[in-house]
């Protein structure tokens, strides 16, 4: 491994004089081949405090003095989750990164995506173990990756927690749950997902981190922490590159007329996170 990354900076500067570095967002000229300008990066917007307890959704500037100020959700319907470390709120310029690398085939930027997600994650180990949240065979093979499985391979070399790819599998295809309700989203997704069965002892009492791309609803990461926690895992935190916050939630025509401008009309099985 430091022998290939010793190569990989050796091979740079030819990279960078074939391939100028560019924004992978606005075209800008740029320094090196992984990042942003500077008008794209401060255009990310980054979740701050105060934040709820529990979840970490944003709480508003009026609520302070109360580290342990817990969210109207969370207090109706306490999560089962460990926690959630969102590397961003989801806004254009999240979107179109994420829309890029999810559908555009830009794989690259999960390097750049996987370093802002592991600065919120804090500190991990071998104790920990990283699963992505999966998709259905059928999705894979009409996209060529698993973008999540990209995420999680990359928080691997950050962090040196462990890594589990196929710890959870979509063994039924589901239907797009793009403008679906949250009681429609959970019926969709209702014994699609489980732990892979060669799978289940190592799962057993470990600190799980479900990697993911985007958290909207919480459907699809919900049936995962479920699965995990009646799997027998100790606990299950999620670590997302976006987060969708409540009203922003379900921009679908929008999403779907921008994957059409980056790379054509998606001609994929149906079955969405």
């Amino acid at each position: 491994m430091a022998l290939a990354s010793h190569i990989a900076r050796a091979l740079q500067p030819m990279v960078d004089l074939a391939y100028p570095p560019r924004c992978p967002l606005c075209g800008e000229a740029l320094g090196t081949q992984d990042g942003l300008c500077l008008d794209c990066w401060s255009a990310l917007e980054q979740p701050g405090e105060p934040a709820c307890a529990s979840c970490q959704r944003p709480l508003g500037d009026n609520v302070t003095g109360f580290e342990d100020a817990v969210c109207a959700p969370c207090m109706t319907t306490p999560p089962r989750h460990a926690g959630i470390a969102a590397a961003t709120l989801y806004n254009d310029t999240s979107r179109r990164l994420v829309l890029s690398f999810k559908h555009g085939g830009r794989i690259a930027l999960a390097a750049m995506m996987g370093r802002l997600m592991a600065a919120r994650l804090g500190e991990l180990g071998e104790a920990h173990l990283l699963i992505p949240v999966p998709l259905h065979r059928w999705r894979i093979w009409g996209r060529g990756y698993n973008q999540s499985a990209l995420l999680a391979t990359e928080l691997v070399k950050i962090t040196g927690a462990q890594v589990m790819l196929d710890g959870l599998e979509r063994h039924k295809p589901t239907p797009s749950l793009g403008g679906l309700g949250r009681k429609a989203r959970a019926k969709a997704l209702k014994g699609a997902i489980r732990v892979k069965r060669s799978r289940a002892n190592a799962i057993q009492g470990r600190e799980i981190i479900l990697v993911d791309d985007v958290l909207t609803s919480g459907a699809t990461a919900n049936v995962c922490v479920g699965a995990l926690l009646k799997g027998g895992a100790k606990s299950v935190r999620i670590s997302c590159f976006a987060r969708v916050v409540d009203g922003e939630a379900f921009a679908a025509p929008m999403e779907a007329s921008l994957v059409e401008t980056i790379s054509g009309p998606e001609n994929e099985t149906p079955g969405i996170r």
